[in-house]
C-alpha cells in the first residue's frame, strides 16, 4: 500500500482523472471458453503484456488471486442475462508484480458464431486520507455552522461559525440547551425535530426557519439546517450533529419573487383607477410596509389623459396637482395620514420637487429624521405625524407606465423595527411598476368606455314623442362596465297621416365600433322611414346597408392588421296607424313584440322571424295586427329577457306578467320592468320601448271620393274648407283650399282612379290625396314663361312638409300644416 499523504507533503499529487473517462481503460475481449480473443493497447499499457503474448491463451493466467469456479460461473450467468458485472480483482503485470484493478464485464454478445464478453479494467489508486490538522481546520473554520449535541440535547461541541451565527460565546453554550440560549429561535420546534431524529435515526435535511440572534438582534435571519444522528461501532445512537447555513439572502430573493408573483393576482383585478390604487396599498400592508399612500395625478383620476408629463417634456411644475387615491395602515383608520381619500395632496419627500416624478427614480430614506429642517419647513404636518407614530424608514416610488407619469406611491415603516434595505427598493419598484400598468390600463379603459357611453347616449333619442297616436316611454340600461357598451338602440319616428314608426335594434359586439354602427343604422332607419317605406322594404334596404358595412375593412397601419368593422344586427320595425288602429310589423332576427290588451291579456304576436341583418339573400315579410285602444305595445332587446338562466321564453313570460300591472304610469311601468328583470349588471345592453295606443276618432277624419272630372274640384275644395272651419282652424282655410285644389287637380289630370281625398286633424292638419297611379310626383321650378308646373312647388311652400308614399293600389300624396 502507498503511504498516506501528509498535508505538508510537498510532492505533487497524482493527476486527477475523471471517473467517467474510459478512454484510457484496459480493454480485452474474452470468449465463453475463457480465452482472450482481443487485446487493446490500453491493456498492454496497464499490464505490459503484448497482444501476441495474450491472445489465444486462458484469461485465468492473468489473475493474481486463487481461482473461484463457482463465482466465475455466476458472473458468466449474470452477463449472459444482459446485466453485466463489476468488482475489484488482482492481476499480474508482465514484470511479475500484482496490481489491483476495477474490473467491469459487459453482457454477453456474439462475434460471428462465438459468444464473448467485453472486459475493461482500471487501476485502483490509493485514496488520499485527511490529516488531523486539516480536519480540525475544516470543522472550526468552515462557513457552515456545526454542533454536536448529547442525548439530552445539550451542546457538546460547536465550531466558530455557529458561535458567530448565534452571538453567544462557546463557553456559555457548552452544557446548555438551545432553548436556554436563544428563545427567539423557535427553540421548541427545533428541539422537537432533534428528538425525532434521535428516536427514528432518520436524518432531516434542509429544514428552513426564521429567527434572530444576539449577533444581529434587529433583523430576522433565515437558516437552513440539517440534523443527523451520531452512532457508535455497535450502531447505538450516542448523540446528534447539526449543520446550519445562513440563507437570508436566498430567502429574501425568494420572498421578493413570491410577493411579486402574488401582487400580479392581487393588484389590478378591476378596471377602476381608484380601486387599483387601493389594492396596491392593501397588498403592501403589512407584508412590506406599515403605512402606504398612493397619490395619483388629477388627469389620471378623471380619465382625461391630459397634463401628464413625458420624459422629454421639460421640468415639471413645483407642486403637481395630485389626489389621494389609496392608503392603508397597520393602525385602524390610518391615523398617520394628513389627507384622506379624494383630497388634494402635494406630497413629495424633501428635498425633492416634482421633477422626481419625471425622473422616475425611487427615493430611499433608510432613517427618517423628522427634526430635519427640510421636513419641519416644507412638510410640518407630516413631520409631526412622523414623530407621533414613529415612522422611521421611507421609500417613495414614482408611478409610471408607457412613458406616462401617473403619480407617486410611498411606503413607510413604524411598528416594524427593521429599516428598509436596498433590496426592498427593488421590490417596491416592482410592485409599483405592476400597479402602474394596471392603473394605466384602467385609465385607458375608463377613457374609452366614457367615450363609448357618451357616443352611444348622444346617438340615442333624448326625447320621444308619439304625438296623439301613442304615449311612449323607454328605458335603456348599459352593459356591465367590464364588457363595454353595446349597440342597442330604439326610436319613435313620426310619419305622415298621423302614423308613428317604432323601431328597436341590437348591433353585435361592444365598444366604440358597436356604438358608432348603431348610430349609422339609426340614421339609416330614420331616412328610410321618412321615405314612407313599408316595414319589410325598409328592412331589405337596411340589410343591404349592413352588407356594405360588413365588407368594409379598417386597416391599422401601426400593427399592419385588418379587422372587420361590423358583423351584423337584429331589428324590428313597426308602423301604427291610429285611424285604422292597425300595426304593420316586420323583424330581422329580433325577439317578437309583447302586446297587453286593456282587458289584461298578454300575447306575443307571431311574426315571420326573418334573418338577422347582414346575411343577405333572404326576404323579409310584414304582418298586420290590430291594436285595441289603450293597449300596451312593447319592443325590447334580448338582454332584457335572457336573464342569468339564458331562458328567453321564461324571460318573455315574466315581462308580459310585469306589464299587466293595472293603472301604472307608463314611465314607471317601463322602469320597474327593467329593474325587476335585470336586478344586477349584465354583459349585454338592455332596451325597452313601451307604447300605449290611442285612436284617432271619426270626428278628426274626413274623406271624399273624387270622380275623375275637373269640374268637381271646386266642390271638393269647398267641402274641405268647410271641414277645416268646423275643426276651428279658420287660419288654415285658405292654404288648405289651395293645397287641396292643386293635389286633387294633379290626381285627376295625371293619375288614374280611384281618387280619394282625406283630411286628418291631429297634432298637425294633414291633407292626403290617393290615386291608382304609382308614378312618383316631381317638384319642378317653372320659368316665368311657363303656364304650368307650379303646383307642387306651391304645395311645398304652403305646407310644413309634404311627400308621397306608395300603397298596394297606388300612391298617396300628402301635405302637413302646423296648427296655430
Amino acid at each position: 500500500m502507498a503511504p498516506v499523504r501528509d498535508e505538508f507533503d510537498a510532492s505533487p499529487p497524482a493527476e486527477p482523472r475523471d471517473l467517467l473517462d474510459a478512454s484510457h481503460d484496459a480493454v480485452a475481449l474474452v470468449s465463453t471458453a475463457g480465452r482472450v480473443i482481443g487485446w487493446t493497447r490500453g491493456a498492454e499499457a496497464l499490464l505490459g503484456h503484448s497482444g501476441a503474448e495474450v491472445v489465444g491463451r486462458p484469461a485465468a493466467n492473468l489473475l493474481a488471486m486463487p481461482g473461484d469456479p463457482v463465482r466465475v460461473a455466476r458472473i458468466a450467468e449474470r452477463c449472459r442475462a444482459g446485466m453485466g458485472w463489476s468488482g475489484r480483482v488482482s492481476v499480474w503485470r508482465r514484470d511479475g508484480g500484482p496490481v489491483e484493478v476495477g474490473l467491469r464485464v459487459s453482457g454477453s454478445f456474439h462475434v460471428g458464431e462465438d459468444e464473448c464478453f467485453l472486459i475493461s479494467a482500471r487501476e485502483e489508486r490509493q485514496q488520499w486520507t485527511m490529516g488531523q490538522s486539516v480536519l480540525d481546520g475544516f470543522l472550526t473554520r468552515s462557513p457552515v455552522g456545526m454542533a454536536v449535541m448529547d442525548l439530552d440535547l445539550r451542546y457538546v461541541w460547536l465550531n466558530d461559525t455557529l458561535e458567530r451565527f448565534g452571538g453567544v460565546p462557546r463557553e456559555q453554550r457548552l452544557g446548555r440547551r438551545l432553548g436556554e440560549l436563544l428563545p427567539g429561535l423557535q427553540a421548541e420546534t427545533l428541539e422537537g425535530v432533534m428528538r425525532k431524529v434521535l428516536t427514528t435515526g432518520v436524518p432531516v435535511t434542509d429544514y428552513e426557519y426564521m429567527g434572530w440572534s444576539w449577533a444581529d438582534p434587529h433583523r430576522q435571519h433565515a437558516y437552513s439546517t440539517s440534523f443527523f444522528p451520531l452512532v457508535d461501532a455497535g450502531d447505538s445512537v450516542t448523540g446528534l450533529c447539526y449543520m446550519v447555513m445562513d440563507v437570508t439572502e436566498r430567502w429574501n430573493a425568494r420572498r421578493l419573487l413570491a410577493l411579486v408573483s402574488e401582487a400580479g393576482t392581487s393588484i389590478g383585478r378591476t378596471l377602476d383607477v381608484m380601486r387599483t390604487a387601493q389594492e396596491l396599498a392593501d397588498f403592501a400592508v403589512p407584508r412590506f410596509a406599515d403605512f402606504v399612500i398612493v397619490d395619483l395625478l388629477e388627469p389620471v383620476l378623471t380619465g382625461e389623459g391630459q397634463g401628464l408629463w413625458l420624459p422629454d417634456a421639460g421640468p415639471a411644475p413645483a407642486r403637481p396637482v395630485m389626489r389621494r387615491a389609496g392608503m392603508s395602515s397597520v393602525r385602524q383608520g390610518c391615523p398617520e395620514a394628513v389627507a384622506q381619500i379624494g383630497d388634494k395632496v402635494d406630497f413629495v419627500p424633501p428635498p425633492h420637487d416634482a421633477n422626481l416624478l419625471v425622473d422616475g427614480e425611487p427615493i430611499f430614506i433608510p432613517v427618517l429624521d423628522p427634526s430635519d429642517r427640510l421636513w419641519t419647513t416644507e412638510q410640518p404636518a407630516r413631520a409631526a405625524s412622523i414623530r407621533e407614530f414613529g415612522l422611521h424608514s421611507l421609500i417613495s416610488v414614482p408611478m409610471r407606465a408607457r412613458d406616462t407619469v401617473l403619480g407617486l406611491a410611498t411606503f413607510t415603516r413604524s411598528l416594524n423595527p427593521t429599516s428598509f434595505q436596498q433590496d426592498d427598493v427593488l421590490l417596491a419598484r416592482e410592485l409599483v411598476a405592476r400597479a402602474a400598468l394596471c392603473v394605466d390600463n384602467a385609465r385607458r379603459y375608463t377613457r374609452e368606455h366614457t367615450a363609448a357611453v357618451t357616443l352611444q347616449r348622444s346617438l340615442l333619442p333624448h326625447a320621444l314623442t308619439g304625438g296623439t297616436a301613442l304615449e311612449v316611454a323607454s328605458h335603456y340600461l348599459p352593459a356591465d362596465a367590464s364588457d363595454g357598451v353595446g349597440g342597442d338602440w330604439f326610436d319613435v319616428i313620426p310619419l305622415s297621416g298621423a302614423r308613428v314608426g317604432l323601431v328597436i335594434g341590437d348591433v353585435v359586439g361592444h365598444g366604440l365600433t358597436a356604438a358608432a354602427t348603431m348610430g349609422r343604422l339609426r340614421t339609416a332607419v330614420q331616412t328610410l322611414a321618412d321615405m314612407d317605406m313599408p316595414p319589410d322594404e325598409l328592412l331589405a334596404h337596411l340589410d343591404d346597408l349592413v352588407l356594405r358595412l360588413s365588407e368594409e375593412r379598417t386597416t391599422d397601419r401601426t400593427a399592419d392588421q385588418t379587422i372587420t368593422a361590423f358583423l351584423g344586427a337584429t331589428c324590428l320595425y313597426a308602423v301604427y296607424d291610429p285611424v285604422t288602429q292597425r300595426c304593420t310589423l316586420a323583424r330581422a332576427g329580433h325577439p317578437p313584440p309583447v302586446l297587453v290588451t286593456p282587458d289584461g291579456r298578454v300575447s306575443f304576436p307571431e311574426l315571420p322571424a326573418g334573418p338577422p341583418l347582414g346575411l343577405g339573400g333572404m326576404a323579409f315579410e310584414a304582418t298586420e295586427i290590430e291594436l285595441p285602444e289603450n293597449s300596451v305595445f312593447g319592443l325590447y332587446t334580448d338582454g332584457l329577457v335572457e336573464g342569468t338562466d339564458r331562458d328567453i321564453e321564461r324571460g318573455m313570460s315574466r315581462l308580459g306578467h310585469l306589464l299587466c300591472s293595472p293603472g301604472s304610469d307608463l314611465e314607471t311601468l317601463c322602469a320597474d320592468a327593467v329593474r325587476q328583470l335585470v336586478p344586477v349588471p349584465q354583459p349585454d345592453d338592455v332596451a325597452l320601448l313601451l307604447a300605449r295606443t290611442h285612436a284617432l276618432g271619426p270626428d278628426r277624419v274626413a274623406s271624399w271620393d273624387v270622380p275623375l272630372d275637373p269640374a268637381v274640384v271646386g266642390d271638393v275644395r269647398a267641402g274641405a274648407t268647410r271641414q277645416v272651419e268646423a275643426w276651428h282652424c279658420q287660419e288654415l282655410a285658405m292654404t288648405t283650399e289651395l293645397i287641396v285644389s292643386e293635389l286633387v287637380t294633379n290626381a285627376i289630370r295625371y293619375a288614374s282612379g280611384p281618387v280619394r281625398l282625406r283630411l286628418l286633424r291631429d297634432a298637425r292638419l294633414t291633407c292626403e290625396v290617393a290615386d291608382g297611379s304609382s308614378t312618383a310626383p316631381r317638384l319642378r321650378h317653372a320659368r316665368s314663361t311657363d303656364e304650368g308646373g307650379r303646383g307642387l312647388f306651391l304645395v311645398a311652400q304652403l305646407s310644413h312638409r309634404w311627400g308621397a308614399r306608395y300603397t298596394p293600389g297606388g300612391k298617396i300624396i300628402w301635405a302637413e300644416q302646423e296648427i296655430p
